[in-house]
């Protein structure tokens, strides 16, 4: 079982960073591929970023560039670093553990203002 926990969001002017971090509990956290998902109002969730326990990433072609998602499993956490924000990028972001079937937190809101 592990739980999840994100911070970092906030309200940030357009072409500004945020840093989110996800903190997670329990245990196993090291043998899961973990990733970043984002939901705005009206839409679906979406994946932002993933990165694989062996470290291979993958991106949102709209984040591709601006985003970095990165882990450290001494600490049982992973983080995105999110650049040159966008008003587009302004949702509610999720850190998951273990894919769409696995673990979520409930979430952080980065707001973009333009």
């Amino acid at each position: 079982q592990v739980q999840l926990v994100e911070s970092g969001g906030g309200l940030v002017q357009a072409g500004g960073s945020l840093r989110l971090s996800c903190a997670a509990s329990g245990s196993g956290f090291s043998t899961y591929a973990t990733g970043w998902y984002r939901q705005a109002p009206g839409k679906q969730r979406e994946l932002v970023a993933a990165m694989t326990t062996g470290g291979t990433t993958n991106y949102a072609a709209s984040v591709k560039g601006r985003f970095t998602i990165s882990r450290d499993n001494s600490k049982n956490a992973n983080y995105l670093q999110m650049n040159s924000l966008k008003p587009e990028d302004t949702a509610v972001y999720y850190c998951n553990a273990g894919g769409v079937k696995g673990y979520w937190g409930k979430g952080t809101l980065v707001t973009v203002s333009s």
